[in-house]
């Protein structure tokens, strides 16, 4: 009977253990409202409670920072009142003066924020942003554009981020990366846990005579080969948020099917 009871209870672990590595991602799904920029704020809310998502990132026309503090609380508060909220804010505007960036991390603080997406325009930004974001204790997440922006290429990012306290990380855009010919799932791993946000968008690159061109797909269908990062996500319990995006203009204009298409993809990949 002892020895039945211990079976039972080793698989009873045993079953814990696969729920806890069997995570479902697309509880972690969220939007990067730049998907939404055709809509105002009121109907960002409305779309983001029809589609059941509930994590928001937001750009500045829907929730601006250098606006009063009353007008942004009102929203928060709006949000609150619909089930959602902002879990970060970019990707934000950041300067060499310190104190002007201390801005941010007010309105941050404010919010109930612990992510900013950034993308300084110069290098240096970085230390006095490391400096708040310990300060804080608010996390910051470089983005990426293409190979040939500041911080198109992994390389570059990783050697920065070994200077920098670990309250600064990554926020990869798979998409970007894609449209590089580098895979996401290899960039993430690299990037060995300083990944702390990922814009879930998908590219074809077309072969040209001159530059290579990218574009935009639905989820899944381009060449980012997004079910092995999803894969790779759920076998390191991977704990951040997978905010949709495009940068589509024929998919901003109407965005249902996309994120409709782009929740399905995660609900059957990331199970």
């Amino acid at each position: 009977m002892k020895l039945a009871k211990l079976f039972l209870s080793c698989g009873l672990v045993a079953c814990n253990l696969a729920s806890a590595t069997a995570a479902d991602l697309s509880g972690q799904l969220g939007i990067q409202t730049w998907t939404l920029r055709e809509m105002n704020f009121d109907q960002v809310v409305a779309f983001a409670k029809k589609q059941g998502i509930t994590n928001l990132q937001v750009i500045a026309k829907h929730i601006d920072p250098n606006s009063p503090r009353e007008e942004y609380l009102k929203k928060k508060a709006v949000l609150e009142a619909n089930g959602l909220r902002a879990y970060t804010f970019g990707v934000a505007g950041t300067s060499l003066d310190k104190e002007e960036n201390r801005k941010l991390f007010n309105f941050a603080k404010d919010m109930g924020i612990k992510l900013i997406i950034v993308e300084p325009p110069d290098f240096r930004i970085l230390n006095n942003l490391a400096d708040l974001a310990k300060e804080y204790d608010i996390k910051v997440a470089i983005h990426n554009h293409g190979i040939r922006s500041l911080y198109g290429n992994p390389l570059v990012v990783r050697t920065l981020l070994k200077g920098l306290d670990p309250h600064v990380g990554v926020c990869m855009d798979a998409g970007w990366i894609t449209s590089t010919g580098m895979d996401p799932t290899k960039v993430f791993q690299e990037y060995d846990g300083r990944v702390y946000d990922i814009h879930l968008k998908d590219k074809k690159v077309e072969k040209t005579q001159g530059d290579d061109v990218s574009f935009d797909t639905q989820i899944g269908e381009g060449q980012g080969n997004l079910n092995k990062l999803l894969a790779e996500l759920k076998k390191t319990g991977w704990t951040g948020v997978l905010a949709i995006e495009t940068d589509s203009n024929d998919f901003a204009r109407d965005p249902n099917e996309f994120v409709a298409k782009a929740k399905a993809f995660v609900e059957q990949n990331g199970r």
